[in-house]
């Protein structure tokens, strides 16, 4: 199966005021940021606070989004919601605004089964034109999509692949393993410490949270292995994953990921409430960590 080249998607935060309501020229900032880095966006992810947001708050940033990114890099949208009815509208709402891909994280405090995953995804991928992608997160979700079951969603017409932010090696492999045995399925390793082990693997790409903060090393790890530069790639994911390590020992990834470049940029503000305060003793950390990689001016 051919798989070059390989693509980094940046699961873009989302920016908000002071008061809460959504900061979208500070949002059209970071797209600008990660275009410029090269990397692809994903709008609405977990980094991008996307429990947080109504549905019409997900419309008017994926539209800022992309009018911001005018072309020049692909742009997938998470249209996961808990109930299959919701799902549907958003998916559909989005589905006429030229993404590349729309992502469905698995439904979230509805326990489901297999077949009722099946059933899910389904729905959404019969309904729209867009291509979707399956997204497994089941440490957030408690929602878990078997490689079993990816095999059966792997043969939709409409279902293109799948994001696993799970951290299993071995799910990943089990899901490459769909991915070859099926053909147009493919896989994007989201933690961060794996994406060069995953596109060695064969995953067509990552979906990294982790490149809010840094995303010229993860651009660099993509470049570099797209170039046949083995060694450039493992020289910038040890840098990555150094990041990540001591960043998310810290705390809860996202909202560390959202303080960090806080400490960059403030303009990218508070992430919603009852999500993480500022601390004085963490924020020093955080700040020494970003000049430990040369993060800070």
């Amino acid at each position: 199966m051919t798989q070059s080249p390989r693509s980094a998607y940046v699961a873009l935060v989302t920016c908000f005021n002071e008061d809460e309501t959504l900061n979208l020229e500070a949002t059209r900032a970071q797209v600008r940021r990660q275009v410029a880095a090269g990397n692809n966006i994903m709008c609405c992810g977990t980094n991008g606070d996307f429990t947080a947001l109504t549905q019409g708050e997900k419309i008017d940033l994926l539209e800022a989004v992309m009018d911001e990114v005018a072309g020049r890099v692909k742009v997938i949208v998470n249209a996961g919601c808990p109930a299959t009815f919701e799902t549907l509208q958003l998916a559909r709402a989005v589905d006429r605004m030229g993404v590349e891909g729309i992502a469905v994280i698995t439904p979230y405090f509805i326990a489901c089964t297999q077949d009722g995953l099946i059933r899910h995804f389904t729905t959404v991928a019969d309904a729209v034109t867009t291509p979707v992608y399956l997204y497994d997160i089941p440490a957030r979700t408690q929602n878990h999509i078997e490689p079993d079951t990816a095999r059966v969603l792997a043969r939709h017409p409409n279902i293109a692949g799948i994001k696993d932010s799970g951290g299993s090696t071995e799910t990943v492999m089990d899901y490459l393993d769909v991915a070859r045995d099926e053909g147009n399925f493919e896989v994007y390793c989201a933690p961060d410490h794996l994406v060069h082990w995953g596109l060695q693997q064969g995953c067509a790409g990552v979906i990294s949270g982790l490149g809010n903060v840094a995303p010229q090393v993860l651009a660099q790890i993509i470049a570099s292995f797209n170039a046949g530069d083995d060694a450039g790639a493992e020289a910038a994911q040890t840098v990555f994953a150094g990041l990540r390590k001591d960043l998310y020992a810290l705390g809860f990834p996202p909202a560390l990921v959202k303080r960090a470049l806080y400490q960059m940029d403030p303009s990218v503000g508070l992430s919603r409430q009852p999500a993480l305060l500022p601390d004085p003793a963490q924020d020093a950390a955080i700040r020494e960590i970003l000049r430990k990689y040369e993060l800070t001016a």
